[in-house]
């Protein structure tokens, strides 16, 4: 065997090495992330909000607790998060919302929603249906105009 052929080995066998670590840790992770969200389920209850304002804000700039901030991982302080600042009955609140809801939310409008802590997990109208999205429909791209006309020549 040649010195190519050795190298090339070796190479082979850190690839496969990083990705079983990679599985284990991503399944470590995994079950982490299933037990925070059993948690967050559990401890979550209905709440009737007047959404004053919604950004995505940098931790240290959302107005969120001291606390908060300082539980936070040190890789997460940086990123930005979806931040609704509501009033719930007489106070003014800095929530942090779920990603998935969060562009759904109306500003200046009531809504019923499910909190646990400072984190909103589920969000409705008063009147208890679903959420229209208020952003606008996204831009086609030009690879979506193409599959576009391509399935429009193929039904004539």
């Amino acid at each position: 065997m040649n010195r190519v052929t050795i190298v090339l080995l070796i190479i082979l066998v850190i690839l496969v090495g990083i990705l079983i670590a990679l599985y284990f840790i991503g399944k470590r992770l995994q079950a982490r992330q299933a037990e925070s969200d059993a948690q967050i389920q559990s401890m979550k209850q209905p709440m009737t909000l007047l959404v004053i304002d919604k950004k995505r804000l940098k931790l240290k700039e959302s107005g969120l607790p001291d606390q908060v901030i300082q539980q936070t991982p040190w890789y997460a302080k940086r990123s930005k998060v979806p931040v609704v600042k509501a009033k719930a009955g007489p106070q003014i609140l800095n929530f942090i919302c779920d990603e998935k809801i969060f562009d759904s939310i109306p500003v200046k409008k009531q809504i019923k929603c499910m909190v646990s802590g400072i984190y909103i997990v589920e969000a409705r109208n008063m009147k208890g249906g679903r959420l229209q999205s208020d952003a606008p429909p996204k831009k086609k791209t030009w690879v979506d105009k193409l599959q576009e006309k391509a399935g429009a020549k193929s039904v004539k």
